[in-house]
């Protein structure tokens, strides 16, 4: 029987409630609002008195009324149809409520359970399974989806029987699975996990071994991201963080994008619900939102819905993980959800850290990133969550507690700068402030090295260290004026401005400089080195600011062109004639 109880004490989402019975932290509850009943999470336990987050508002709550304790955690129900679906933290279907924001204790059923789906047997009677081998497949949309055995059993099963080839709901039991003990256990298409505990259901968790392509520049070349690796992108408001994540979302080379928009303005989400139907996958010329899940939870929601959205989002990647696939979390902005977390933290009084976030921040948002990462399955199949979230530090202030923390945790920094959104120069990545760790990592540079070109982080480095040098020599010039400094300075400076106009701005909403493949990036790279290598004659800075404008205006040109056509070899004519009237 669950345990039971009496509210003591409301202080906004924050309930205390005088125990009947044993409870759990993070146990789901709910209480009693004349009829309606509010759903709960436990977030501390201190003798008879629990305190609770309630998901909803409170408003109309008094002391006394009841509380009833569920005995689970908060739960994702998982299975065929979760894409194209758009839900907030507590997986209701935004795409069925008539209204989000103001009706309380209704809760929708995030899956379509009379939708047929076409079945095909992987697992045959007799095989020897445990939790997450995969049983059978239906298909979802154009994606092969694994059902496996729930990943909540324990220990080794035998399948007794496997239903036919054929369509069938997702109730259906699709397979009998005899468990050591000779118990028989029914499985449908259809299991829940909590969202606040990993999925372990694979055998390995090594280390990256490729990058994840995104199309972008600045990130492919300069900062690759692994696949299965961790990255943030911080900035101040206004410089592009959604964008560039959108951009990343439609271009990454990934199975299954997921979207986590946690404690975003309204007018945000509604983009993303607007665009994202619209949007046509350069990969493989269907809707983007074919592959897509959106978890969304606007600012002016509850607290606790916020905080839970990006656990949801995890859950869901982690579960097609399992199915071999290669996620994309996206999750935007993961500021909000640790304000969701100083709000409970100072509303239950515990002693506050930094700018009054939890003491314990860096050991949750670690613990959240750690979740991402490639796998090996129990069958020898990988499957990789790659998780970029954004942070909006108060101000653009890096040094900011949410940021520094995740810096400890996330592998790449992509770090946007108010004074290159100013100038337009999007992405806003500083290229001097960003890094990719995974530049280090062997296997990372091995895979470089023979997908792309021998000496390629070299050249990387060196196109890096040709940047900083024009930062130098801009500020020099800047103090002293152009006739203050050697010529030297201004052409280090416009080779550094050459590398910043062609290589780290890239155009959006241009067909073909949207989606830069890694061979073009390697082209362009390469070109522009070489133009970096040459020595120039010039006479005074004017002659210099006016070359490199002419031969900037070429190359971005070139950027817009396709690869294959005649009028990119004719900028290449144009740019080698120019090259020989002031070069060497």
């Amino acid at each position: 029987m669950n345990s039971t109880g009496k509210v003591t004490g409301i202080v906004s989402n924050l309930v205390t409630v005088e125990t009947v019975g044993p409870v759990a932290e993070n146990e789901l509850c709910y209480i009693d609002l004349a009829g309606t009943k509010l759903l709960a999470e436990v977030i501390k336990v201190s003798g008879k008195k629990a305190s609770v987050q309630v998901f909803e508002s409170t408003r109309g709550l008094k002391n006394g009324d009841d509380v009833e304790f569920l005995g689970k955690m908060l739960e994702v129900t998982l299975g065929p149809g979760l894409l194209s679906s758009v839900y907030d933290g507590l997986q209701n279907d935004l795409t069925t409520m008539e209204d989000v924001f103001l009706k309380r204790g209704e809760y929708t059923d995030p899956i379509d359970r009379k939708k047929l789906w076409s079945f095909v047997p992987i697992a045959k009677e007799g095989d020897k399974v445990i939790a997450a081998d995969w049983l059978g497949e239906v298909k979802e949309g154009w994606l092969p989806h694994k059902i496996m055995v729930p990943f909540s059993f324990k220990g080794n099963y035998t399948v007794k029987s496997i239903i036919e080839k054929g369509e069938y709901t997702v109730d259906t039991v699709i397979a009998v699975l005899t468990s050591e003990s000779g118990e028989d256990v029914n499985v449908t298409m259809t299991q829940k996990w909590p969202v606040k505990i990993a999925i372990k259901a694979y055998q390995q968790k090594p280390r990256p071994q490729k990058i994840m392509a995104t199309g972008m520049r600045i990130i492919d070349t300069f900062n690759p991201i692994a696949e299965g690796g961790t990255g943030f992108i911080p900035g101040p408001f206004g410089c592009g963080k959604t964008v560039l994540q959108h951009g990343i979302a439609k271009q990454g080379e990934a199975d299954v994008i997921v979207m986590a928009a946690c404690g975003e303005r309204a007018n945000e989400v509604v983009e993303i619900f607007t665009e994202f139907p619209e949007l046509i996958d350069p990969h493989t010329g269907r809707h983007l939102m074919e592959r897509t899940t959106i978890i969304c939870n606007t600012s002016n929601m509850p607290v606790a819905a916020r905080e839970a959205s990006v656990y949801t989002a995890m859950t869901i990647c982690e579960y097609y993980r399992a199915m071999g696939l290669r996620c994309l979390l996206l999750a935007d902005s993961t500021s909000r959800w640790a304000q969701a977390l100083r709000e409970m933290s100072n509303r239950m009084e515990e002693l506050p850290g930094a700018d009054a976030f939890p003491v314990d921040l860096s050991a949750i948002i670690s613990n959240f990133y750690s979740r991402a990462g490639v796998v090996i399955l129990n069958n020898g199949e990988t499957g990789a969550v790659t998780f970029i979230g954004t942070v909006s530090p108060a101000g653009g202030n890096l040094k900011e507690p949410v940021t520094e923390s995740t810096k400890k945790a996330a592998r790449c920094f992509y770090a946007l700068e108010q004074n290159r959104a100013d100038q337009k120069r999007y992405p806003s990545v500083n290229p001097i402030e960003s890094y990719s760790k995974y530049l280090e990592y062997p296997e990372i540079q091995e895979y470089l090295e023979k997908t792309i070109e021998k000496g390629w982080i070299e050249k990387v480095l060196k196109a890096k260290n040709i940047i900083r040098k024009g930062k130098e020599a801009q500020d020099q010039i800047n103090i002293l004026g152009d006739d203050g400094v050697p010529m030297s300075y201004h052409e280090t400076f416009w080779k550094s401005e050459l590398i910043d106009f062609i290589l780290l701005q890239q155009d959006a909403f241009d067909s073909v400089d949207s989606l830069c493949p890694l061979p073009r990036q390697k082209k362009m790279l390469n070109l522009v080195l070489d133009i970096c290598d040459k020595e120039f004659k010039f006479d005074n800075y004017e002659d210099c600011r006016k070359f490199f404008k002419e031969m900037i205006n070429i190359l971005r040109q070139m950027n817009y062109s396709k690869e294959a056509s005649e009028e990119f070899t004719n900028y290449e004519n144009t740019l080698s004639n120019l090259l020989e009237s002031y070069g060497k």
